[in-house]
């Protein structure tokens, strides 16, 4: 039950343990911290399976990030999830090296020396100096962090820290397309366009709500140009609705269309300077806006993502204080990484939390307290 209301519920621990001692249950909040926390290895289990086998059942997983706190400190919870599971996982931090990790499902990343590794080195703009170096070190290799930080620093000592940042992600990405064999590849992100999810996978799909919010930012102090943002917010959401009736009944037809009036929707002139600006920038992600022009089956939006991240903020702020290293929610919120497995099964089988979890425990042989019943 305790389980069932914390994480199927969102009931706060505090709470948790008025509504347990006002039904006559006499139990203390380090006991109750601990029947939160503690000997649930097997959901820890069933979450990893979760993730490896329906990550890559569908093309495109969504991802969102957002803030945690662990002993007092900020770290990251990220969010991936598609129609039949989601994962959370809290990271210290949130650059790309960190979300390759979490999509790897370990955290952790190995780095390969390769052509798509070249191929990203001068993506990025390295200088030339640098990718003929990398060019000259043994190729199709695959090597631990520690070992690449030393192949940088006896070939290419002189790297400034941005630099060293962009190889290593090179490498990284490089190892997880060329030489994954024990977690599936994601194909394809539906994300916002944070920096940290570029380049990640072989497509990148954005999220029209997060574009959309752009333009809701603007704060015209014309009354002539707030009447021109409205227009356009409107044509913007008629738009984006026609992509939704394409998802449902995509036709060869409809496609160049679309193209077309999206192009005519932000090349269209106004005499507002600041729209115009906005504009341009979402003509620049083109391509990642309109992929599911090719692949209907994606969605048009992370909103599944950034529920699930609103519910930890909501937790967060009810209990106004941080987890600590062990995602003890007796200081505060559970740490996601060990923390939340309830819900990754129960939204695959849409299935009642209590009866997930009572399941799970006469799996274990545990009763509600934690203590075995043989």
């Amino acid at each position: 039950m305790a389980v069932s209301l914390y994480f199927g519920g969102n009931m706060t621990q505090g709470k948790l343990l008025e509504f347990v001692r006002d039904i006559g249950i006499s139990i203390s909040s380090g006991q109750l911290s601990n029947l939160l926390i503690q000997e649930h290895e097997s959901f820890h289990t069933q979450k990893q399976q979760v993730y490896q086998a329906y990550s890559p059942v569908v093309l495109g997983n969504t991802t969102t990030a957002t803030g945690a706190g662990v002993g007092g400190e900020n770290f990251t919870c990220n969010i991936i999830c598609n129609p039949l599971y989601s994962v959370y996982c809290t990271t210290e931090k949130k650059d790309r090296l960190t979300v390759l990790g979490v999509l790897q499902g370990s955290g952790e990343c190995s780095f390969g020396l390769n052509q798509l590794t070249l191929k990203l080195l001068e993506t990025f703009n390295l200088p030339q100096k640098v990718v003929s170096t990398m060019r000259q070190l043994p190729q199709d290799t695959l090597v631990s962090q520690a070992q690449f930080w030393e192949l940088l620093h006896t070939h290419l000592p002189q790297l400034g820290s941005q630099q060293q940042t962009r190889v290593l992600e090179a490498a990284a990405i490089a190892a997880y397309h060329s030489s994954q064999t024990d977690w599936p590849v994601v194909q394809a992100l539906v994300c916002d366009d944070a920096p940290q999810f570029k380049w990640l996978t072989e497509e990148l799909s954005l999220c029209w709500v997060h574009e959309g919010r752009h333009y809701k930012k603007l704060n015209p102090s014309i009354a002539y140009h707030r009447q021109v943002l409205e227009v356009f917010l409107t044509e913007f959401w008629n738009y984006y609705r026609q992509l939704l009736a394409y998802k449902e009944r995509p036709t060869s037809q409809a496609a160049p269309e679309l193209r077309r009036l999206f192009h005519q929707l932000l090349t269209t002139p106004t005499d507002y300077w600041e729209l115009e600006k906005r504009k341009y920038l979402t003509r620049e992600k083109e391509s990642e806006l309109l992929l599911v022009l090719e692949h209907p089956e994606l969605s048009l939006h992370n909103n599944p993502d950034v529920l699930g991240a609103r519910t930890m903020v909501q937790r967060r702020l009810h209990q106004l204080r941080h987890s600590d290293s062990n995602g003890n929610p007796g200081m505060g919120h559970v740490s996601l990484s060990r923390g939340d497995y309830p819900q990754v099964r129960c939204e695959l089988h849409r299935i009642c939390a209590s009866h997930y979890t009572n399941r799970s425990n006469r799996t274990t042989g545990t009763d509600d307290s934690g203590q075995s019943r043989y």
